[in-house]
Protein backbone atom coordinates (compact mmCIF):
# COMPACT_ATOMS: atom_id res chain seq x y z
CA UNK A 1 0.00 0.00 0.00
CA UNK A 2 2.68 2.49 0.87
CA UNK A 3 4.62 1.63 -2.42
CA UNK A 4 1.46 2.25 -4.09
CA UNK A 5 0.79 5.69 -2.54
CA UNK A 6 4.49 6.69 -3.49
CA UNK A 7 4.41 5.66 -7.53
CA UNK A 8 1.00 7.02 -7.67
CA UNK A 9 1.51 10.32 -6.30
CA UNK A 10 4.93 10.62 -8.13
CA UNK A 11 2.97 9.63 -11.57
CA UNK A 12 0.34 12.10 -11.89
CA UNK A 13 3.16 15.14 -10.92
CA UNK A 14 5.61 14.02 -13.36
CA UNK A 15 2.29 13.43 -16.28
CA UNK A 16 1.48 17.37 -14.85
CA UNK A 17 5.06 18.42 -15.61
CA UNK A 18 5.08 16.42 -18.92
CA UNK A 19 1.80 18.29 -20.07
CA UNK A 20 3.43 21.29 -19.78
CA UNK A 21 7.14 21.47 -20.55
CA UNK A 22 8.23 18.80 -22.41
CA UNK A 23 8.44 17.08 -25.75
CA UNK A 24 7.70 13.24 -25.02
CA UNK A 25 8.11 10.82 -28.20
CA UNK A 26 9.23 7.03 -28.42
CA UNK A 27 11.77 6.70 -31.30
CA UNK A 28 13.54 3.48 -33.02
CA UNK A 29 17.57 4.34 -32.94
CA UNK A 30 19.36 2.24 -35.13
CA UNK A 31 23.00 2.28 -33.41
CA UNK A 32 25.97 1.84 -35.24
CA UNK A 33 26.29 -1.80 -34.79
CA UNK A 34 23.21 -2.17 -36.95
CA UNK A 35 20.97 -2.66 -34.04
CA UNK A 36 18.24 -0.93 -32.86
CA UNK A 37 17.28 0.38 -29.84
CA UNK A 38 13.39 1.91 -28.50
CA UNK A 39 13.93 4.84 -26.72
CA UNK A 40 11.81 7.09 -25.03
CA UNK A 41 12.56 10.95 -25.57
CA UNK A 42 11.67 13.55 -23.31
CA UNK A 43 13.01 17.19 -23.86
CA UNK A 44 12.93 20.10 -22.38
CA UNK A 45 11.09 22.78 -24.34
CA UNK A 46 12.54 25.56 -22.13
CA UNK A 47 13.44 29.48 -24.63
CA UNK A 48 17.03 29.38 -25.59
CA UNK A 49 19.15 27.55 -28.12
CA UNK A 50 21.88 26.46 -26.61
CA UNK A 51 22.00 22.76 -26.62
CA UNK A 52 20.83 20.53 -23.80
CA UNK A 53 22.94 18.66 -21.76
CA UNK A 54 22.43 14.53 -21.91
CA UNK A 55 21.00 12.71 -18.84
CA UNK A 56 20.58 8.57 -20.16
CA UNK A 57 17.59 7.21 -17.87
CA UNK A 58 17.60 3.36 -17.56
CA UNK A 59 14.53 1.77 -15.50
CA UNK A 60 14.79 -0.66 -13.23
CA UNK A 61 13.92 -4.66 -13.20
CA UNK A 62 14.20 -5.86 -16.74
CA UNK A 63 14.29 -2.73 -18.57
CA UNK A 64 11.28 -3.57 -21.04
CA UNK A 65 8.98 -1.43 -22.72
CA UNK A 66 6.32 -0.89 -20.40
CA UNK A 67 9.17 -0.16 -17.50
CA UNK A 68 11.19 2.45 -19.50
CA UNK A 69 7.86 4.32 -20.71
CA UNK A 70 6.88 4.69 -16.89
CA UNK A 71 10.08 5.79 -16.03
CA UNK A 72 10.54 8.36 -18.76
CA UNK A 73 7.07 9.85 -17.61
CA UNK A 74 7.94 9.94 -14.02
CA UNK A 75 11.71 10.67 -13.11
CA UNK A 76 12.21 11.84 -17.11
CA UNK A 77 10.09 14.34 -16.82
CA UNK A 78 11.29 15.75 -13.92
CA UNK A 79 14.80 15.61 -15.42
CA UNK A 80 13.43 17.46 -18.40
CA UNK A 81 11.42 20.54 -16.52
CA UNK A 82 15.28 21.68 -15.07
CA UNK A 83 16.80 21.39 -19.08
CA UNK A 84 18.34 18.08 -19.55
CA UNK A 85 17.09 16.20 -22.59
CA UNK A 86 16.48 12.40 -21.59
CA UNK A 87 16.76 9.52 -23.34
CA UNK A 88 15.41 6.16 -21.63
CA UNK A 89 16.40 3.10 -23.69
CA UNK A 90 14.49 -0.25 -23.90
CA UNK A 91 16.88 -2.67 -23.07
CA UNK A 92 17.00 -5.16 -25.76
CA UNK A 93 17.01 -8.29 -24.67
CA UNK A 94 15.15 -7.56 -20.65
CA UNK A 95 18.21 -7.54 -18.79
CA UNK A 96 18.32 -3.70 -18.07
CA UNK A 97 21.67 -2.71 -19.70
CA UNK A 98 24.37 -5.13 -17.44
CA UNK A 99 26.71 -6.59 -19.18
CA UNK A 100 29.55 -5.58 -21.74
CA UNK A 101 27.29 -5.58 -24.84
CA UNK A 102 24.73 -4.07 -23.14
CA UNK A 103 26.86 -1.41 -21.92
CA UNK A 104 28.12 -0.93 -25.35
CA UNK A 105 24.84 -0.25 -26.44
CA UNK A 106 24.55 2.85 -24.26
CA UNK A 107 27.41 4.35 -25.94
CA UNK A 108 26.91 3.68 -29.34
CA UNK A 109 22.70 5.10 -28.29
CA UNK A 110 24.67 8.48 -26.82
CA UNK A 111 26.99 8.81 -29.95
CA UNK A 112 23.30 9.29 -31.86
CA UNK A 113 22.03 11.12 -29.66
CA UNK A 114 25.00 13.95 -29.94
CA UNK A 115 25.11 14.46 -33.66
CA UNK A 116 21.04 16.29 -32.65
CA UNK A 117 21.74 19.86 -32.86
CA UNK A 118 19.82 20.63 -29.44
CA UNK A 119 21.97 18.01 -27.62
CA UNK A 120 25.38 19.04 -26.12
CA UNK A 121 28.33 16.93 -27.59
CA UNK A 122 29.87 17.57 -23.61
CA UNK A 123 29.87 15.22 -21.17
CA UNK A 124 26.79 12.96 -19.85
CA UNK A 125 24.92 12.07 -16.76
CA UNK A 126 23.89 8.29 -16.22
CA UNK A 127 20.84 7.80 -14.03
CA UNK A 128 19.34 4.42 -13.08
CA UNK A 129 16.20 2.57 -11.00
CA UNK A 130 17.40 -0.58 -9.20
CA UNK A 131 18.68 -3.09 -12.28
CA UNK A 132 19.52 0.32 -13.95
CA UNK A 133 21.65 2.07 -11.11
CA UNK A 134 23.59 -0.97 -11.34
CA UNK A 135 23.72 -0.56 -15.47
CA UNK A 136 24.72 2.93 -14.56
CA UNK A 137 27.33 1.97 -12.37
CA UNK A 138 28.90 -0.32 -14.69
CA UNK A 139 28.96 1.78 -17.84
CA UNK A 140 30.71 4.66 -15.78
CA UNK A 141 33.43 2.23 -14.81
CA UNK A 142 34.21 1.93 -19.05
CA UNK A 143 35.20 5.47 -18.98
CA UNK A 144 34.45 7.72 -16.47
CA UNK A 145 35.72 11.09 -18.12
CA UNK A 146 32.85 10.73 -20.54
CA UNK A 147 30.09 11.46 -17.40
CA UNK A 148 29.32 14.04 -15.22
CA UNK A 149 28.62 11.32 -12.48
CA UNK A 150 26.06 8.69 -11.83
CA UNK A 151 22.60 8.79 -9.99
CA UNK A 152 21.73 5.71 -8.70
CA UNK A 153 18.17 5.13 -7.08
CA UNK A 154 18.52 2.54 -5.81
CA UNK A 155 21.90 0.23 -7.26
CA UNK A 156 24.13 -2.18 -5.48
CA UNK A 157 27.91 -2.94 -5.86
CA UNK A 158 30.08 -4.83 -3.39
CA UNK A 159 33.70 -4.58 -4.61
CA UNK A 160 35.85 -1.67 -4.11
CA UNK A 161 38.41 -3.64 -6.55
CA UNK A 162 35.41 -3.72 -9.88
CA UNK A 163 34.95 0.36 -8.65
CA UNK A 164 38.67 1.31 -8.79
CA UNK A 165 38.16 3.10 -12.00
CA UNK A 166 35.48 5.45 -9.99
CA UNK A 167 38.38 7.29 -8.15
CA UNK A 168 37.19 11.07 -7.86
CA UNK A 169 34.12 10.32 -9.67
CA UNK A 170 30.82 12.03 -8.66
CA UNK A 171 27.96 9.00 -7.11
CA UNK A 172 24.71 9.63 -6.11
CA UNK A 173 22.87 6.85 -4.18
CA UNK A 174 20.13 6.50 -2.13
CA UNK A 175 18.08 3.57 -0.97
CA UNK A 176 14.56 3.47 0.39
CA UNK A 177 14.78 2.16 4.32
CA UNK A 178 12.19 0.16 3.90
CA UNK A 179 13.06 -1.56 0.47
CA UNK A 180 11.34 -4.92 0.47
CA UNK A 181 13.98 -6.47 -1.70
CA UNK A 182 16.30 -5.68 1.45
CA UNK A 183 18.67 -3.52 -0.23
CA UNK A 184 18.65 -1.02 2.48
CA UNK A 185 20.56 -3.92 4.76
CA UNK A 186 23.06 -3.85 2.33
CA UNK A 187 23.70 -0.45 2.00
CA UNK A 188 26.80 -0.13 4.13
CA UNK A 189 28.48 -2.59 2.15
CA UNK A 190 27.81 -0.91 -0.72
CA UNK A 191 29.19 2.82 0.77
CA UNK A 192 32.04 1.10 1.85
CA UNK A 193 32.71 -0.28 -1.22
CA UNK A 194 32.61 2.73 -3.51
CA UNK A 195 34.31 4.93 -0.52
CA UNK A 196 37.52 2.24 -0.66
CA UNK A 197 36.98 2.75 -4.47
CA UNK A 198 37.78 6.25 -3.68
CA UNK A 199 34.20 7.27 -5.75
CA UNK A 200 33.02 10.80 -4.50
CA UNK A 201 30.02 9.53 -2.58
CA UNK A 202 26.32 11.31 -1.47
CA UNK A 203 25.16 8.30 -0.26
CA UNK A 204 21.80 7.83 2.13
CA UNK A 205 19.09 5.97 3.32
CA UNK A 206 15.51 7.24 2.65
CA UNK A 207 13.46 6.39 5.48
CA UNK A 208 10.44 4.72 5.05
CA UNK A 209 10.95 4.62 1.96
CA UNK A 210 10.39 1.57 -0.21
CA UNK A 211 12.40 -0.10 -3.78
CA UNK A 212 11.03 2.58 -5.79
CA UNK A 213 10.21 6.00 -4.29
CA UNK A 214 9.96 9.71 -4.64
CA UNK A 215 13.14 11.48 -5.41
CA UNK A 216 14.18 14.29 -3.01
CA UNK A 217 14.69 17.04 -5.50
CA UNK A 218 16.06 19.27 -3.33
CA UNK A 219 19.34 16.82 -2.54
CA UNK A 220 19.68 15.98 -5.96
CA UNK A 221 19.65 19.26 -7.77
CA UNK A 222 22.27 20.46 -5.08
CA UNK A 223 24.43 17.60 -6.46
CA UNK A 224 24.00 18.42 -10.01
CA UNK A 225 25.02 21.90 -9.18
CA UNK A 226 28.25 20.65 -7.74
CA UNK A 227 28.67 17.67 -9.86
CA UNK A 228 27.29 19.26 -13.60
CA UNK A 229 29.73 22.19 -15.27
Amino acid sequence: MQFSKYFLKTVVTAMALLANAEAFAQERITLEDKSVLNVFIAESMATGSDPKPLVILMGGGPGNLSISRDTSRWLGSEFASRGWFVAVPVSPNNRAFRGAENNQKITYLINELRKRDGVSSGKVLLAGISNGGISALEIARSAPKDFFGVVAVPALTTSAFDNRDLRDFPVYLRIGGYDELGWADRFEGVVEALREAGAVLDAAIIDGAPHMFRMHWPSLDAWLQRHVN
